[in-house]
């Protein structure tokens, strides 16, 4: 039985959780990753993608973020989404304006390193309407 511990995932508009849980899994940019008690401390960026909260029992939360910093302490773990939205909430208009936006600044980035960036968001993207789509 896993060790429950403190979790908060905020957005600019609304705290969309707060509680003890047993795991979350967060799209990080290096990786899916997997928190539980007494993990080792880390801040990491995350890609969009869902995060998975669990809630023990058998009993999830799914929501839907496009990027922001997961911050984990000894004393649990706070994800700041730059945006966020429960998986029930989510429809595909959304996603698709998403990909819309980041298509554009695609088109309009200047230099290598900001139209690898662009890129890399317009297919994290891509691969979360996947996702969803199954």
């Amino acid at each position: 039985m896993a060790t429950p511990f403190p979790f908060e995932l905020v957005a600019p508009d609304r705290l969309l959780f707060s509680g003890d849980v047993d795991a979350v899994i967060v799209p990080a940019i290096d990786g899916e990753m997997t928190v539980l008690a007494g993990h080792a401390p880390v801040m990491t960026v995350l890609k969009p993608g869902i995060v998975i909260v669990d809630q023990g029992k058998g009993t999830a939360v799914r929501l839907f973020v496009r990027g922001g910093f997961a911050d984990v302490r000894p004393d649990g773990m706070t994800i700041l989404a730059e945006q966020a939205v429960p998986v029930e909430e989510l429809h595909d208009e959304l996603i698709d304006i998403q990909i819309e936006n980041a298509r554009k600044v695609y088109e309009d980035a200047q230099g290598d390193d900001a139209r690898m960036a662009a890129s890399e968001r317009l297919t994290q993207l891509r691969e979360v309407k996947s996702v969803l789509a199954n």
